[in-house]
């Protein structure tokens, strides 16, 4: 287990009922994409909606760094486009602080440039394995200089590239679009194909961006060189953190709430699908498209809810709600389990550890398996001083499992939360009723 965060506690007691509309921060994985994106199409992009996670704004000061003028002010972001080869040698390296998607990503779009680059990132960060983006580059034609392990910092020489064929052997959208960008450097076409299909986030931006883009099944091919045009873009307000609320709405008796905005990405709805297979009285209205991705409204009352056994398909798309739904399986009649999630282990924590732990420390049962977890139902958490290990999902679930914990539950290290979600405790509060 790694050290315990150092940073801020916040405690949550327990609420007569969690009831309201939220409008949430927009979409992290969208607004990482098309930053990218605009910095090597050509024109200006402009971005309303950008999501105010600090994931986010290290993928904007790697780019600032990149010699790509940026206008920001709130969730309204313009980006200068500098064309597929038009960026600047940075002049140090490029500090992907907490961002695994910065790094991966921004990797495929440096491996086909003139120039050499270094990313780094922060202690966490360094711990996260890049050999899943090294080896497709280098079979491209990149030079990729890692840590020992494949970890970072990475030192990336930019080279010519040629296009390949490549089935990743871990489901990994960020993976799947290292491997897209660098195509779009690339000579030819460059496939992509999954066993298991990820967010498509990736393959939406590019064909509204213009690029020579297939998909066809489980494959995906670009052509390259590309030719990018900016665009006028509303980034969808993120299931992900909605995760959370819904969650909450589950826990707590005479629960309603209304999330409006929310993408609606079919790669995406997972929680939504495995909610309602439980028993979960979710709606969605309002229902529209916007720049090619889905949009709609969640309507979610509280409702008993069986739990159950996680479809092992629907787990790569699941992955970043699984800590929070662990803590809905004690709640639940059956309990919740799912297998297939060995990725938790290599996040911002040990989330399989460090979820089990937690919810030990709340006086659940738990069983823990080297790529799951089971979570027995019909169980009362109570209070306790957990620990976020610096991860801000973990941080995030267990505020939630607070609403309904007997006595309440301290988060130490609570401040984390800003790397994907800095309003998430104000927005708590906002709905919670005492």
């Amino acid at each position: 287990m790694r050290a315990a965060s150092s940073c801020s506690i916040r405690r949550i007691e327990p609420v007569r009922k969690v009831e309201g509309r939220l409008r949430l921060p927009g979409d992290k994985s969208i607004s990482h994409r098309y930053a990218m994106l605009g910095a090597v199409a050509e024109g200006s992009t402009e971005i309303q909606g950008f999501a105010s996670s600090a994931d986010c704004q290290s993928t904007l000061d790697c780019l600032l760094g990149l010699g790509v003028r940026i206008e920001q002010e709130g969730n309204h972001v313009k980006i200068e486009g500098r064309g597929i080869t038009g960026l600047r040698k940075p002049s140090g390296p490029l500090n992907a602080g907490n961002s695994g998607s910065t790094m991966r990503m921004l990797c495929g779009i440096l491996a086909g440039q003139s120039f050499n680059s270094m990313l780094t990132g922060d202690e966490s960060l360094s711990r996260r394995p890049m050999k899943r983006v090294i080896e497709p580059l280098t079979r491209m034609g990149a030079r990729i200089h890692s840590a020992p392990g494949g970890l970072p910092p990475l030192e990336i020489e930019g080279a010519r590239l040629t296009a390949i064929h490549y089935q990743p052997p871990v489901a990994s959208a960020q993976v799947k679009s290292a491997v897209l960008f660098a195509g779009l450097l690339a000579e030819g076409e460059t496939e992509v194909y999954e066993l298991i299909p990820t967010r498509n986030h990736t393959e939406i931006a590019l064909e509204q961006m213009g690029a020579a883009l297939v998909r066809s099944g489980n494959h995906i091919t670009v052509r390259g060189p590309a030719l990018l045009h900016g665009l006028r873009v509303q980034i969808p307000r993120d299931i992900s953190s909605a995760a959370f609320f819904l969650v909450a709405a589950l826990l707590v008796p005479g629960s309603r709430l209304t999330i409006e905005n929310v993408g609606l990405n079919p790669t995406r709805t997972a929680i939504l699908d495995v909610l309602c297979g439980m028993g979960a009285p979710i709606r969605t209205h309002n229902l529209r498209n916007i720049n090619g991705e889905p949009v709609g409204d969640i309507e979610i009352t509280y409702s008993e809810i069986e739990g159950g056994e996680l479809p092992l398909e629907s787990i790569p798309n699941l992955i970043d709600e699984l800590p929070v739904l662990a803590v809905l399986g004690a709640h639940t009649s059956q309990g919740i389990s799912f297998r297939g999630a060995a990725e938790l282990r290599v996040k911002e924590s040990d989330r399989l550890a460090v979820v089990a732990e937690n919810l030990r420390r709340l006086g659940a049962k738990v069983e823990e398996f080297p790529d799951g977890l089971h979570v027995p139902g019909g169980q009362k958490l109570r209070g306790s001083t957990v620990e976020s290990y610096g991860d801000h999902r973990i941080a995030m679930a267990f505020a939630i499992a607070g609403l309904a914990a007997e006595g309440g539950v301290a988060v130490h290290g609570s401040d984390c939360t800003a790397v994907s979600f800095p309003e998430f405790f104000a927005t708590l509060a906002e709905v919670s009723h005492y």
